[in-house]
């Protein structure tokens, strides 16, 4: 058995958690903490990253669920499934490819739209479902990583979700529609 099958195998469903030390004087969301292409391939698990990730974040993604403060280049490249929260911002050419699963990503400062390739997917609003996952997706976060981003969005919940964009691939939502009827 190769290593990446072992790694795999460990992987499978694990629950990751990564923060930098408490007594760090930087903050994590301007810093970046994981590298390039984690997550890539993944099948399931769970992840909350208290800082910033590298490029091609949960490329070809198909099922682990991730929080991260932000991400670079081509995160969510051709992902297929899982569905990942970016608390922050993203690189260009987010979404490429992507042909499944759900990202929703926090867009203060409006340009999302311009780093993102909007060729398979749309950038929906949010729906009472979203509302509920994003809203447990971030506890999560915060209760494992102390996150101060995540507990600003908490603590002001209601207005903060204008901020938030639903990443929602055209067929995989008209496949979701057709489940719905």
């Amino acid at each position: 058995m190769n290593w990446r099958a072992m790694l795999t195998i460990i992987l499978e469903s694990a629950k990751l958690i990564i923060y930098p030390p408490r007594q760090s004087s930087y903050k994590p969301e301007e810093n970046i903490i994981i590298g390039n292409v984690a997550f890539y391939g993944a099948t399931s698990g769970e992840a909350y990253i208290r800082g910033k990730a590298g490029e091609r974040f949960c490329v070809r993604n198909s099922g682990v669920n991730a929080v991260v403060e932000s991400v670079g280049d081509h995160g969510c490249e051709y992902m297929t499934g899982g569905r990942v929260v970016v608390l922050g911002d993203t690189g260009r050419n987010f979404a490429a490819g992507m042909s499944g699963g759900i990202a929703y990503v926090y867009d203060v400062k409006g340009r999302f739209a311009d780093n993102c390739n909007q060729e398979m997917i749309d950038l929906d609003p949010l729906d009472e479902e979203d509302v509920t996952i994003l809203q447990q997706m971030i506890s999560m976060h915060h209760n494992y990583t102390q996150s101060t981003v995540a507990k600003f969005i908490l603590d002001d919940f209601e207005n903060q979700l204008k901020n938030f964009i639903k990443v929602f691939p055209k067929d995989y939502k008209k496949a979701h529609s057709k489940k719905a009827v």
